[in-house]
């Protein structure tokens, strides 16, 4: 089969958004009547805060000044959570996010920037308000949506629930709110089919799915694939799957995964001494990695999947649904800035979630998903701001760092090299994630040539190459060097 994605997601670099909590525009006007909790409040308290789409079309020069030409947003639709997952209209964008006319206009001014969108699909479940299982509720076995739903005995318990009688219908994760589809129902399946195609006709870029593995029908997702792509070939589809997605990513079904085997990596060598190894992230174990177990792992990493399908990839470091880099490293900042680059030299469209630019931290759900503090700009980490916008200016100066050919060189004790090359341009990107500044001697290969003079694009050397080796190479420590070919001869 020929592989095909989007050649915009190879450009990309995602900012992921939380809708409720990243901006509460003053030209969305509450619906009268209804109250919010104060901006800033802990996240623990849950609750909602009023972020909305118009917040997002107000922070668009905020986004664009950081170099940011894609968005990826949790879910948008009308919802009786803070997080939107509990879905119970999938036509109607949650009149508290400022309803359908505001995602038009977030579109409209996204695409005015040449930035993309892409939305946050959750199929296997629903909300329990949710209009087919409220049928149900009201109407019992009478009703003609029953077999929409997984129901296993009588009368349902969608709130008086306890061990001795626990609740009586299929829900996602044994969880009341969220009973699950029944996916074989064609009914199911052609409502779910026409909401895929729907947002992308309106406008949207593409869909994240959430827990797809949950819904383990080969042929659900091919036609999600065919319907969506029918609509527009450039839509973007990637997946929630956190460990091997072989499966998944045979260009019959997803574009990309969100790639947390990527996160799981970078953090394990950049924050060697500082990595909370007790925090299992989606429940997979972190771990410390030396720069030969590393690259091993990038290695495996890139070669389990098609070229086409890693340029596609989503690589992040944390999310909604992971505690915030920085809390992960213990405060650790050299190792945020380190995997930050990582993801700006990798193969894949890295994305950075709301807030990890200033220093946002938080352990876990709720934790990491504080309210974006714009009105306290004094707390922000400006340094860390501006180290993110000068590592995806790099991305976006060199297309070989985004579409390059890609080539593994160095990898000792804590030092890890790589090279990119794309129609002549090659760079060569070390990282070095000991204390101490490392001198090492770098044998070139294939792509980089064996000959020629290189110069740092980051951080300062000039070295040439003799006998296909640059010698002498120095990286300060807990940092990278970056060096560009300069000549052939």
């Amino acid at each position: 089969m020929s592989i095909s994605t989007p050649d915009w997601v190879k450009h990309a670099v995602f900012y992921q958004i939380f809708p409720d909590r990243f901006a509460r525009s003053p030209r969305t006007q509450p619906i009268p009547g209804t109250t919010f909790k104060p901006w800033g409040t802990p996240p623990e308290e849950q609750g909602f805060q009023g972020g909305d789409l118009r917040g997002m079309v107000d922070k668009l020069d905020y986004l664009q000044d950081l170099g940011i030409n894609a968005l990826y947003l949790n879910p948008i639709f009308s919802s009786a959570s803070n997080h939107r997952y509990h879905t119970f209209d999938y036509y109607q964008i949650d009149p508290l996010l400022g309803g359908n006319e505001a995602f038009r206009e977030l579109l409209d001014a996204a695409h005015a920037r040449q930035m993309h969108v892409v939305i946050d699909g959750v199929f296997n479940h629903t909300g329990r308000g949710f209009w087919a299982f409220h049928h149900i509720l009201e109407t019992g076995s009478d009703s003609p949506y029953l077999d929409w739903f997984l129901v296993q005995d009588w009368p349902l318990r969608p709130y008086q629930h306890d061990e001795n009688n626990p609740i009586n219908y299929a829900a996602w994760w044994g969880i009341a709110a969220l009973p699950k589809f029944n996916i074989d129902n064609p009914g199911v399946r052609k409502y779910l089919l026409d909401v895929s195609r729907h947002w992308i006709e309106f406008g949207a870029d593409g869909w994240r799915l959430d827990v797809p593995e949950e819904i383990p029908d080969a042929a659900f997702w091919q036609d999600f694939r065919r319907v969506t792509k029918g609509a527009n070939p450039d839509a973007y589809l990637t997946g929630e799957v956190w460990d091997n997605a072989t499966e998944w990513l045979q260009g019959d079904r997803f574009d990309g995964v969100m790639n947390y085997v990527f996160s799981r990596a970078a953090l394990g060598f950049f924050a060697q001494e500082s990595l909370r190894t007790d925090y299992q992230p989606g429940g997979f174990a972190l771990e410390v990695l030396d720069a030969p177990t590393f690259a091993s792992r990038l290695e495996t990493m890139l070669t389990t999947h098609p070229w086409e399908i890693n340029l596609a990839q989503l690589n992040l470091l944390d999310s909604h649904d992971t505690a915030r880099v920085l809390w992960t490293v213990q405060g650790d900042e050299s190792a945020l800035r380190l995997a930050l680059l990582l993801q700006m030299t990798l193969p894949g469209a890295p994305c950075i979630y709301y807030g990890s630019e200033i220093g946002m931290t938080g352990e876990n759900d709720p934790g990491c998903r504080a309210a974006f503090p714009w009105h306290a700009q004094d707390e922000w980490n400006s340094d860390l701001h501006d180290f993110y916008r000068k590592a995806i200016a790099l991305r976006h100066a060199f297309p070989a760092l985004r579409i390059g050919r890609f080539e593994g060189l160095y990898a000792q004790a804590n030092v890890y090299g790589f090279a990119r090359e794309q129609d002549g341009e090659a760079l060569i990107v070390l990282f070095n994630a000991g204390k101490s500044p490392a001198e090492i001697r770098l044998p070139l290969g294939e792509i980089t040539g064996s000959q020629g003079a290189f110069a740092s694009v980051w951080n300062q050397g000039e070295y040439l190459a003799q006998a296909g080796v640059l010698s002498d190479v120095k990286i300060p420590a807990r940092d990278a060097l970056i060096l560009r070919r300069v000549n052939r001869e």
